[in-house]
């Protein structure tokens, strides 16, 4: 799972990136808010935001973030105590908002559930399974390694699942805002397809995709 970080403080910076990679996550730090604004549409799976940060705020990023990604979360850091900056997070779409100082592992805690990789695995059916972590489909204990692409894309739908997820948002996220014709998309989910044991991707007619889990 990828995660940008944008945290000007360059010692909770780092302090949060090693925290989060000992736990085998990818982590890209921004110090300044016009980088981490230029960047977001780079196949990120989380978004931990500090507000007041140079050139653009975290709010302003915020705010971008949604115009591509609807349920990808976003949790504010911030030591601001102010109500209405604290509302105004929540209306443009934060999902939590976590006030400085605080524990790292209370942050990684906060990712874990908004992420919905709390127990790192994910059960497709009695043999089949999803290491978030590890980057693995295990089937029957066979272990079945994914591209970059393929596990950006099923990242994408474990976090959305049982929701559509659009032509759009895949090229957004899994090729990182750059463009991609329709017959690559169709050719990466063909792929998942095979490595998987039942179909749970369903194709919607000239919208996108399903992934379906009952549970």
């Amino acid at each position: 799972m990828k995660i940008l970080l944008l945290e000007d403080n360059k010692t909770l910076n780092e302090t949060i990136k090693l925290k989060f990679e000992l736990n085998n996550y990818q982590v890209e730090t921004f110090t300044d808010g016009q980088e981490a604004y230029d960047n977001i549409t780079n196949g990120y799976s989380c978004f931990i935001l500090d507000i007041n940060v140079p050139n653009v705020d975290g709010i302003k990023i915020l705010k971008k973030i949604r115009e591509y990604y609807e349920n990808i979360p976003v949790l504010i850091i911030s030591a601001s105590v102010e109500l209405e900056l604290i509302k105004e997070s929540y209306a443009f779409g934060c999902n939590d908002y976590l006030k400085k100082p605080f524990f790292i592992d209370e942050l990684e805690i906060k990712v874990d559930r908004l992420c919905k990789v709390s127990n790192k695995i994910i059960t497709f059916d009695t043999n089949c399974h999803f290491n978030f972590k590890e980057c693995l489909i295990i089937i029957e204990d066979n272990k079945i390694s994914l591209t970059q692409k393929e596990n950006l894309l099923i990242n994408l739908f474990l976090m959305n699942k049982n929701e559509l997820i659009s032509y759009d948002t895949i090229q957004n996220y899994v090729w990182e805002g750059e463009y991609t014709s329709l017959d690559a998309i169709r050719t990466l989910v063909r792929r998942l397809r095979k490595k998987l044991t039942k179909p749970y991707i369903k194709s919607s007619s000239k919208r996108g995709y399903f992934f379906i889990l009952n549970k």
